[in-house]
C-alpha cells in the first residue's frame, strides 16, 4: 500500500518513473516485500493445516489452496509487475523506447500491479470461508471467531468486486469493510495469546 501511494504522480507518469528512482531502496523493498508475502502465506497455511487437519482434513486442504498456494503464486508473479516498472524507469537495454514511452509503460504496470492485489484480495476473501467453518467445528476455539472470519470473507469480496466492477467506490467499501477485515488480527492475536487448548469435558459427579 506505501509504495504506490508514495511513487504513483497520478496522470504523470514523466513524474512517476523519476520518483521510482529517487525511491528505488523503499521499492526494492517493496518487490521483497511481495515475495516474503507469498511465502509467509505458504507457511502460515500450512502451519494451519496441522492445526485443523483432525477436524476436517479436506477442508483444511481447501483453506490451503485458497490462502496458500494460489495467493502465493499470485504475488510471485505480481511483483514481476514492478521489477517491469523498475527496468523502465532506468531504460536500460530499451533504447526502442522513447523517454516518454517507457515512462508511460512504467505507469502502467505500476497500475497493474495494483489490480494483481485487487484479483489475489478475491483469494484473501475466499480462503477465510473455510478457515472460519474449521474454526466454529475446532472446539478449542471460540464460534464467535469463525463467524468473524467468515464475515472478513464477504468484506474481502466486496473490496475486491468493487475494485473489478466499480473502482470509484473501492475506497468506500473498504472503509465499511474494516470491522469485518479485523477478524484476521483477531484471530492471529487469540492464538499467540490464548492459544488452541481444547477443553476439558465436565466429569460426572459419583
Amino acid at each position: 500500500m506505501y509504495v504506490p501511494n508514495t511513487m504513483i504522480v497520478t496522470g504523470n507518469p514523466a513524474a512517476t518513473a523519476p520518483n521510482i528512482l529517487a525511491h528505488e531502496t523503499i521499492f526494492r523493498l517493496g518487490i521483497l516485500g511481495d515475495l516474503f508475502t507469498g511465502v509467509w502465506a505458504l507457511a502460515v497455511t500450512f502451519a494451519l493445516y496441522r492445526l485443523f487437519r483432525g477436524v476436517d482434513q479436506s477442508l483444511a486442504a481447501v483453506m490451503v489452496i485458497l490462502g496458500g498456494l494460489i495467493p502465493a503464486c499470485i504475488f510471485f508473479v505480481n511483483s514481476l509487475n514492478w521489477i517491469a516498472a523498475l527496468m523502465l524507469a532506468h531504460g536500460t537495454d530499451l533504447a526502442a523506447f522513447t523517454s516518454a514511452q517507457q515512462a508511460a509503460l512504467a505507469m502502467l504496470f505500476m497500475h497493474l500491479h495494483s489490480k494483481g492485489n485487487v484479483v489475489n484480495s478475491i483469494f484473501w476473501g475466499l480462503w477465510l470461508f473455510p478457515f472460519g467453518m474449521l474454526v466454529m467445528r475446532s472446539g478449542f476455539l471460540p464460534r464467535i471467531l469463525g463467524m468473524w472470519l467468515i464475515g472478513g470473507g464477504f468484506g474481502y469480496l466486496g473490496v475486491s468486486f468493487a475494485g473489478l466492477f466499480a473502482p470509484q467506490y473501492q475506497d468506500t467499501v473498504f472503509m465499511f469493510s474494516q470491522p469485518l477485515l479485523f477478524s484476521e488480527l483477531a484471530i492471529t492475536f487469540w492464538l499467540l495469546v490464548m492459544g488452541a487448548k481444547v477443553r476439558p469435558s465436565a466429569v460426572p459427579v459419583a
